[in-house]
C-alpha cells in the first residue's frame, strides 16, 4: 500500500475534531473552566455549508461543496486558511478552527480561529477550473468574511493565487480594492514579504530555542521532514543552511527520499521542481512513510496532514524533538507515549504558528498601507516565537507537564478572559 492511500485509510478512522475537542477538555480540566466559558470556548460561533456551481474545462457544470468555520472571535476577527482537498469535511475545518483560535492565543496575535476548505482533487484540475471554483467560492463567503470578520489565507493546495482570486472577487462585490480581506497575496497587491517561508521559519525558531534547553548541537544533527510541501521544505532548507542540520529523509504524497549521510536539499527541490515529487531523486531510496518516520534522527518534523503520529506507529518514533509544522499530526494516544519516550513534541499550535504570525503583520500593513523590509518582517517574526516558546516552557516547567498541554493551558486561559471580560450580549 503506497503512503498517499494509507494516509486515506487513516484519516478515514480518524476524527480530527473530537482529537481536538479531547486536548481542549484536557486543558479546560487543569484550569477548571466553569462551563459557560468552557463551552463557548470549546463550540464554534459559526458554520456555513455552501453547495455551490462551477464550470469545468469542457463547459459542463460541478457542483462543489465548500465549508468556512469561525470558531471563536473573542479575542479579534476570525482568522485560518482555505484547504482543497478530496478528504475535506466539516469536521476536519471545525478541529483547524479550533487549532487556529489556540494557535492565535499561544502567540498573543488579536485574531480568533477560523478556517475552510472545499472538497475537490486540485490535482486533476487545470488554473482555469480552479479559478472559476474558487471565484464563486467566495462570491459564496463575501457576507461572511471580511478584514474585520475574518481574513483566509493560503492552505493546503492553495496558495498565493488562490488569495489574489478570492481578494479580487470580495473586492469587485464591494466596489472597491480591499486587501486586508485575505493575507498570504502576492506582494504586488499588498502581500507581506517573507510571508511564504514564515511557517517553516517560525519552526525551526522554537527548534532552535528546544534544542538550547536539550542542550542539542544542531551542527551535524539529523533531521527527518514528513510532508515536503511549502512548510516541509523550507524548515528542511533553513535547518540546513542556517543551522548545520543534516536532512537525512523527505517524503510527500509520491513516496520517500532518504539518504543516510544526507539529501543535497537545493538538488532536491530542483527535482521536485521538475518531476513534481520526491521519489526517485538520485543517490536516494524510496523507504515508505512508516518506516520514515522511525528512522533514528534528532528532530523529526512532521509537515504533513493530520494523523501523522498515531498509537500504532508513536513507540518507534526514535527521535528528540518532534516539531509539528503540519496541523494535528498527533493524536492525543501518540502524545502519552511520545512524552513517556522523553520525546520533546512542539506542539503544532506554537511550532507552525509563524504562517498566522506573519499574516497578521501583513495584515496590520494592508489596514496601514506601510509595508516592511523583509528582515524586519524576520526579525519581528523572531521575537514572537522565541517569546513565545519561552512562556510555554516557563509553565511547562512551573506545572510540571508537556509542552503540548502547556501551549493549551496558555492559549485557553487567554480566550478565557476574553470570553469573561467581554460578557453576553444583550
Amino acid at each position: 500500500m503506497d503512503s498517499s492511500n494509507h494516509s486515506i485509510q487513516r484519516a478515514s478512522a480518524y476524527n480530527p475534531w473530537q482529537a481536538a475537542m479531547q486536548v481542549f477538555d484536557n486543558a479546560a480540566d487543569f484550569l477548571q473552566l466553569e462551563d459557560g466559558v468552557r463551552n463557548r470556548a470549546k463550540y464554534p460561533e459559526r458554520e456555513l455549508t455552501v453547495n455551490f456551481p462551477a464550470k469545468l474545462r469542457d463547459g459542463r457544470i460541478r457542483i462543489f461543496t465548500g465549508y468556512r468555520v469561525q470558531h471563536n472571535t473573542a479575542r479579534g476577527p476570525a482568522k485560518g486558511g482555505i484547504r482543497y482537498h478530496p478528504n475535506v469535511s466539516l469536521d476536519e475545518v471545525r478541529a483547524l478552527a479550533s487549532w487556529m483560535t489556540w494557535k492565535c492565543a499561544v502567540v498573543g496575535i488579536p485574531f480568533g480561529g477560523g478556517k475552510g476548505g472545499v472538497i475537490c482533487n486540485p490535482k486533476e484540475m487545470n488554473e482555469l477550473e480552479l479559478e472559476n471554483m474558487t471565484r464563486r467560492f467566495a462570491s459564496e463567503l463575501v457576507g461572511f468574511i471580511g478584514p474585520d470578520r475574518d481574513i483566509p489565507a493560503p492552505d493546503v493546495y492553495t496558495n498565493a493565487q488562490t488569495m489574489a482570486w478570492i481578494m479580487d472577487t470580495y473586492s469587485m462585490n464591494k466596489g472597491h480594492s480591499v486587501p486586508g480581506v485575505v493575507t498570504g497575496k502576492p506582494i504586488a497587491i499588498g502581500g507581506s514579504k517573507g510571508r511564504n517561508e514564515a511557517t517553516g521559519r517560525g519552526c525551526v525558531y522554537v527548534i532552535v530555542e528546544a534544542a538550547k534547553h536539550l542542550n542539542l548541537n544542531l551542527n551535524g544533527a539529523t533531521a527527518v521532514v514528513q510532508g515536503f510541501g511549502n512548510a516541509g521544505s523550507i524548515a528542511a532548507k533553513l535547518l540546513a543552511a542556517e543551522h548545520g542540520v543534516k536532512i537525512i529523509a523527505v517524503n510527500d504524497s509520491s513516496g520517500s527520499a532518504y539518504n543516510k549521510n544526507g539529501l543535497d536539499l537545493p538538488a532536491l527541490a530542483a527535482y521536485k521542481e521538475k518531476t513534481g515529487k520526491v521519489k526517485g531523486f538520485p543517490g536516494s531510496d524510496d523507504i515508505g512513510e512508516e518506516n520514515l518516520l522511525a528512522l533514528p534522527c534528532d528532530v523529526l518534523v512532521p509537515a504533513a496532514l493530520e494523523n501523522a503520529i498515531t498509537a500504532h506507529n508513536a513507540a518507534k518514533v526514535n527521535t528528540r524533538i518532534v516539531a509539528e509544522a503540519a496541523n494535528g499530526p498527533t493524536t492525543p494516544e501518540a502524545d502519552k507515549i511520545l512524552f513517556e519516550k522523553g520525546i520533546m513534541i512542539l506542539p503544532d499550535i506554537l511550532a507552525n504558528a509563524g504562517g498566522v504570525t506573519v499574516s497578521y503583520f501583513e495584515w496590520v500593513q494592508d489596514n496601514y498601507s506601510f509595508f516592511w523590509k523583509e528582515k524586519d518582517v524576520n526579525e519581528n517574526l523572531r521575537e514572537v516565537m522565541v517569546s513565545s516558546f519561552s512562556e510555554v516552557w516557563q509553565t511547562a516547567q512551573k506545572l510540571k507537564v508537556d509542552m503540548r498541554r502547556a501551549a493549551y493551558v496558555t492559549a485557553v486561559s487567554r480566550v478565557a478572559e476574553a470570553i469573561r471580560v467581554r460578557g453576553i450580549y444583550p
